[in-house]
């Protein structure tokens, strides 16, 4: 019997790929079908796919010419799979003609025709592209703006922005920019909000109100009955309202939070997370930049409720200012006490310190080291050095592209894609809020 093997993201799945399918069984007598994971994409850059892995797994099946169906889920398993399964015959596109020449050490391998004017990058963006407007000052927006040409489906509309250097910065590039916010609007299907976070919740709900759907940088709002309106608005327009951390995208993150959730270190007992830069003291400038609890607040407080939930029992909020008039912190500490747990985040912008996430549990504990929001690492240790290990993800954008794929998909499926619940969302806002109105909080003083 000749053993045939081939390999595809199979989305979208069309008539090009049912022929190549085909085709293969036609050189054998049994076809071995290989499904890519959707993480094993990403790190190919292949992060456009639109159907989850078990929906493509399904339409391959259902085509009745695969023998076998498999998960390509790391770099290398090709062979792996050729040896372990006996394969007689390695076949794919030609349009991957001499890319998989290596495997000719351990099978026959034949380049295929690929079926003219189909592909499934034609089928994705048949259902046009979301026009998406940038408003805001931040050298985030630049991130931003640059992802998006990684990602299938989205087209930059415009930017509204007032901050000289962001304009400077993209003077070169074929970039409209709107003359206001009503405008950027008028061209735009949906925006991205990273203005001064006294001005989210103005931007998101005229966004909304006009009927597009926003991508909005955390804190959406910083009171919790104005982020609760807006999510309202949102579902009763049938738009999307999505918050912007994209810590929340990074595959480690992801898979650590699964292996907790799992039992992993056992009951976990408490979540400490750092996140700290040193931007100056911001005098005369604190109705443009961002303080510490709003800069590092939202990324530090995500571990905290997705691990622990946002039930906690108590809290306290110490903080160091710049400015008390403007409240503006160089420097917060906010701790939780949770039955059977407690937990801390350092945030700071004015303080230094080791940003370090470490969630320790009843069996052993998780590191993921500094810089924990954007790592692409982390290790479960244990008592014995023995038992440890070592995770390692690659993270492509800080998780920026990841995040705007979510957010399209959610425009286009008209459901909430967020790696974000909206309890947590609201759980963040409160604790803004508790700041800025002084509750359970000590101030420490001015630098």
């Amino acid at each position: 019997m000749v053993k045939v093997i081939t390999y595809g993201t199979f989305d979208l799945l069309h008539y090009g790929h049912i022929r190549l399918l085909e085709r293969a069984k036609e050189l054998g007598d049994y076809l071995i079908v290989g499904v890519t994971a959707d993480d094993f994409d990403k790190t190919r850059g292949k992060i456009n796919v639109q159907q989850p892995l078990m929906e493509r797994v399904d339409a391959v099946r259902a085509t009745g010419i695969a023998d076998e169906i498999i998960i390509e889920e790391y770099e290398g398993q090709k062979i792996d799979d050729i040896k372990r399964l006996g394969v007689d015959i390695f076949t794919v596109g030609s349009d991957w003609f001499g890319k998989f020449d290596y495997l000719k050490e351990y099978c026959r391998v034949v380049y295929l025709d690929r079926t003219q004017g189909i592909s499934s990058t034609e089928l994705r963006s048949e259902t046009g592209a979301v026009r998406l407007g940038f408003v805001g000052e931040s050298n985030i927006l630049l991130k931003y703006k640059n992802e998006c040409a990684y990602v299938n489906g989205v087209e930059v509309s415009g930017i509204c922005t007032d901050d000289a250097g962001l304009i400077t910065a993209l003077s070169g590039e074929k970039i409209r920019f709107a003359d206001n916010y009503d405008a950027l609007l008028d061209i735009s299907d949906a925006v991205y909000v990273i203005s001064h976070p006294e001005r989210h919740y103005g931007q998101v709900k005229q966004a909304l109100l006009r009927g597009r759907h926003v991508l909005c940088e955390s804190p959406i709002a910083l009171r919790e009955t104005e982020c609760r309106e807006l999510f309202d608005l949102a579902k009763e327009k049938g738009l999307i309202l999505m918050e912007a951390i994209k810590t929340a995208y990074s595959t480690a993150y992801s898979r650590l939070l699964l292996l907790l959730k799992s039992g992993r270190i056992g009951d976990v007992v408490s979540v400490d997370a750092v996140c700290t830069s040193l931007n100056g003291n911001p005098s005369g400038d604190f109705t443009r930049r961002w303080n510490s609890i709003c800069s590092w607040g939202p990324t530090a407080l995500l571990p905290v409720f997705q691990i622990l939930g946002t039930n906690y029992s108590d809290k306290r909020i110490l903080s160091r200012l710049w400015s008390t008039e403007h409240r503006f912190d160089a420097f917060s500490k906010v701790e939780f006490v949770y039955p059977g747990a407690v937990a801390s985040v350092r945030v700071g912008t004015g303080v230094k310190s080791e940003g370090e996430l470490v969630v320790s549990g009843t069996k052993g504990y998780a590191l993921v080291p500094a810089p924990w929001w954007k790592t692409d690492y982390f290790e479960i240790r244990y008592e014995n050095p023995a038992d440890n290990r070592r995770y390692f993800y690659q993270l492509e954008g800080e998780g920026i592209r990841y995040e705007l794929v979510s957010f399209v998909k959610s425009i286009r499926y008209g459901s909430l894609r967020s790696c974000v619940e909206e309890d947590v969302t609201l759980a963040i806002t409160a604790v803004l809020q508790d700041y800025y109105e002084g509750k359970d909080t000590t101030i420490l003083g001015e630098n």
